[in-house]
């Protein structure tokens, strides 16, 4: 039958067109979209003397979005149409927000190379998130636990309710993974004396991997699972239903990458002799990332420091002044830390990292990519050295309880 006729949506591009050209009726000019048909003045067919509409007249007219009456040429002002995109200055863009956006809460941190809006509950934010996401620069958002149902995300809590659930345990510290119960886990989040040793009497460095992910995540916590979309940061573009949500809105024929969510615990760093490990090593995501740090625990016990001694260690890094003023605010609860790059620095770091194994004696085989395979946490000293000789700086920052890091796909960032 022709495309007119066929009411189901295009499944390819093609299908697209035809049923577009389908709809556009010959002779009338209300077909129902926002740019009238222009037509082929060729060989006339009918009585209108006008053929069916060219397809790729069509496509412009759509471009140009103006309603063209049939018996008239488009007239194009492509001036008009074009809006100046802001210049890839960072220094233009904040010059220009803090007069146009003068009632968002907002600061700029990491040598103002990340977005932090103070204000979660302010809904004027995506806008200004905008702006700095076309730039494709990390966003920061802080107070979403106040939107939480905290109780639902305690250790204790989870361990309660899924605590006879298997799932696989990483051990960061040798790559070990077991597979165990959950309330093992969960049981030594805040109690050192029950966390696992490792062979030389060592506390375990411990990971519950992505557990529990995607559709399980829903249908095993579907109270958690609703407390979390109810509470993300700029739904417009974070919410599966936000209309700036393009990953959601993918037609189905699409392969869609994982966009879970899923549940990162970790624990142990503060307890080992060297804080050169990460729970998360050096990586890329394929689609963008909205992280929010739901939970913190205080572990008690020998062997581990004290949240003064955390504090200390975390002041050790680079900081930006206003995170180190955070710090100092007993109010706020540091729980990550985080290294960060630009999707451009990729093939710097790359190279870099092939170059320190060549040094520590370690086979680089052609096939493998140290950022895809996830086998680098890069320390305090490489992090030194890759600034020296790249000059790629490393953008760090801490997560607070309640704080939402949004990274775009391709920045690369340690945990």
């Amino acid at each position: 039958p022709p495309a007119s006729q066929n009411n189901e949506q295009g499944s390819t591009l093609r299908d697209l067109l035809t049923t577009t050209a389908g709809k556009l009726r010959l002779g009338s000019t209300d077909a129902g979209i926002a740019f009238a048909p222009v037509y082929s003045t060729g060989t006339a067919s009918g009585k209108s003397g006008r053929t069916m509409p060219n397809i790729l007249d069509d496509i412009i007219a759509s471009v140009v979005e103006n309603k063209i009456p049939p018996n008239r040429a488009p007239k194009i002002n492509v001036k008009s149409e074009i809006k100046e995109e802001p210049k890839d200055d960072k220094n233009c863009i904040q010059d220009d927000c803090s007069k146009r956006y003068s009632d968002i809460q907002y600061s700029w941190i990491c040598d103002k190379h990340v977005l932090w809006l103070r204000d979660h509950k302010n809904s004027n934010n995506w806008k200004l998130f905008k702006e700095c996401w076309k730039q494709g620069r990390p966003v920061l958002v802080s107070g979403m636990h106040k939107k939480m149902n905290f109780s639902l995300w305690k250790a204790e809590s989870i361990s309660l309710d899924f605590g006879n659930q298997q799932a696989d345990i990483l051990n960061c510290k040798d790559s070990i993974i077991s597979n165990t119960n959950v309330k093992e886990f969960w049981d030594g989040f805040e109690d050192v004396s029950k966390r696992q040793k490792i062979k030389n009497g060592e506390t375990a460095l411990l990971k519950l991997k992505d557990w529990p992910s995607g559709e399980d995540f829903k249908a095993m916590m579907p109270a958690r699972y609703e407390d979390l979309l109810k509470s993300l940061p700029l739904p417009e573009y974070c919410s599966p239903e936000g209309k700036l949500n393009l990953a959601s809105h993918l037609p189905g024929f699409f392969v869609r990458p994982d966009l879970g969510p899923r549940l990162c615990s970790a624990y142990g760093v503060a307890a080992t002799k060297d804080h050169d490990i990460g729970t998360t090593n050096l990586h890329i995501e394929v689609s963008d990332v909205v992280n929010i740090l739901v939970y913190v625990g205080i572990a008690k016990g020998n062997g581990v420091l004290s949240k003064s001694g955390v504090l200390k260690k975390l002041e050790e890094e680079d900081l930006d002044d206003l995170l180190r003023k955070r710090l100092k605010d007993s109010s706020e609860l540091p729980g990550a830390l985080w290294h960060i790059y630009a999707g451009k620095d990729a093939d710097k770091i790359r190279e870099f990292l092939q170059k320190i194994a060549k040094e520590q004696g370690l086979e680089v085989l052609p096939e493998h990519d140290p950022i895809r395979d996830q086998s680098w946490y890069v320390n305090k000293k490489l992090r030194q050295r890759l600034f020296e000789e790249y000059g790629v700086k490393t953008c760090t920052v801490i997560q607070f309880l309640g704080d939402a890091i949004i990274l775009p796909a391709g920045a690369l960032h340690q945990v």
